[in-house]
């Protein structure tokens, strides 16, 4: 099975934003789009779906950025998959052109439950998983000198 751009881009902003809570960096949505070599209309379409589905929050402006929420931390790879690719059969049987085998093939069927063997070994990992202990160097390698925004950049706090 092989997923869609849209749910690559959304697993590696969520596994970025893992990797920058671990030394206090801060991700924007240009930065995820630069570093994946991305539109950065596409990056926003994925972490607009992530942020209605409570996995991220955001936070515009000069300090803004995007953060993981607990539910974020928490969500099964199997989950998240299943929102971002949405309810697509593996084959489309029904399409434009349909099957001749239709009614009589026992493909659709092993093919749906081939789908679920593989979210439901998904299930079993969240990102928090994917992230720990990794010391993750970024999906993309570390910035180049070339490049003038870094993936990660360090949080600006702000006083209380």
């Amino acid at each position: 099975m092989q997923l869609t751009r849209f749910t690559d881009l959304g697993l590696r902003t969520m596994m970025l934003l893992a990797a920058g809570e671990a030394d206090d960096r801060r991700v924007t949505t240009r930065s995820i789009a630069v570093g994946a070599h991305a539109s950065e209309n596409h990056v926003a379409k994925a972490v607009s779906r992530l942020a209605d589905l409570g996995m991220v929050h955001t936070q515009r402006g000069r300090v803004g950025g995007l953060t993981l929420t607990d539910a974020g931390r928490a969500a099964s790879l199997g989950w998240l998959i299943r929102r971002l690719e949405g309810d697509r059969e593996v084959i489309d049987c029904d399409g434009a052109d349909p099957c001749p085998l239709v009614s009589a093939c026992r493909l659709r069927r092993a093919l749906a439950d081939a789908k679920e063997a593989f979210y439901r070994e998904l299930d079993r990992h969240t990102i928090a998983d994917l992230t720990r202990d990794a010391g993750l160097l970024l999906i993309h390698g570390p910035p180049s000198a070339a490049d003038p925004q870094p993936l990660l950049q360090p949080a600006e706090r702000t006083p209380r």
